[in-house]
């Protein structure tokens, strides 16, 4: 099948380091007048992108480097491109577009809250660059579905942070957030009264958590655990609940891709408004 060519945009290499899957496109060096600085982004495309005229949802998801390729995720990758291949076959497709961190600034863009011990506080300038750069670029150069509706944002661990207040900040954007075992311990639990705070935004939530999660903080499992379903309960309060809101304790899940990957089909069967 011939590869359409999209200026700026280069197939992703494929060879014996690398494990992607799929169509996948990288654009090099976006520069971010938000946080002064550049970095590739990823594009997943769907099996029927190059066949047809179709346009397609758009899930933006965080930390793009551990996303599609074992060659440069740090911990593991996690297996988005392999499982939105086995998610088209039940009709279920979808634009994946992957930002990457920007490493040792990652705890700054992940967070607008500060953190005494770890940083934070960028969040809302990375945030400007998903919305004011980043989306532009891809609702120009692909068949996106540009509408909030159709639009969705997700990340795990501080990614599932900033994706929950992507959520309510941008709600004429994003019509859905996946907020994977969030980091909700970070810049002084600032998220809690943050979502106490906002305004209910109509669209579709999923939350998990594990029961073993770690993290760089001194923030045990059961603590963890227990912020997690503190967020749970004010989300149920604001009014999200079966329908349009999907909550799952994993008692098996630890802080890692292997087990984010194994929750990825069910969470976007829901996002995607097919489970």
């Amino acid at each position: 099948m011939r590869v359409e060519k999209i200026v700026g945009w280069e197939s992703y290499p494929k060879g014996k380091r690398h494990t992607v899957s799929g169509d996948v496109r990288v654009f090099h060096g976006l520069p971010s007048p938000q946080l002064g600085n550049r970095r590739d982004i990823l594009v997943y495309l769907p099996p029927s992108y190059q066949a047809s005229q179709k346009r397609y949802p758009v899930l933006y998801m965080h930390d793009g480097q551990n996303l599609f390729d074992d060659a440069t995720s740090y911990v593991g990758e996690w297996h988005v491109d392999e499982i939105m291949e086995d998610l088209a076959g039940e009709g279920l497709e979808a634009i994946v577009v992957g930002i990457p961190n920007a490493g040792v600034k990652r705890l700054d863009e992940y967070s607008p809250f500060k953190d005494p011990e770890y940083g934070g506080g960028e969040g809302e300038a990375y945030l400007q660059f998903l919305v004011e750069t980043v989306k532009p670029l891809i609702d120009r150069d692909f068949r996106s579905l540009p509408q909030r509706e159709h639009t969705f944002v997700m990340g795990s661990s501080m990614g599932g942070l900033i994706s929950l207040y992507a959520f309510f900040r941008y709600p004429e954007v994003f019509g859905g957030a996946g907020v994977m075992s969030p980091s909700f311990w970070f810049g002084e639990r600032g998220s809690f009264e943050y979502a106490e705070a906002a305004p209910f935004v109509p669209g579709r939530l999923y939350m998990d958590v594990g029961y073993k999660e770690s993290t760089l903080s001194n923030v045990g499992s059961r603590r963890y655990l227990a912020d997690v379903r503190r967020m749970h309960r004010i989300l149920q309060r604001k009014g999200y609940k079966e329908g349009n809101y999907l909550y799952v304790e994993d008692k098996q899940g630890v802080h890692n891709e292997a087990d984010w990957a194994r929750r990825l089909p069910a969470a976007l069967r829901f996002l995607l408004g097919v489970g």
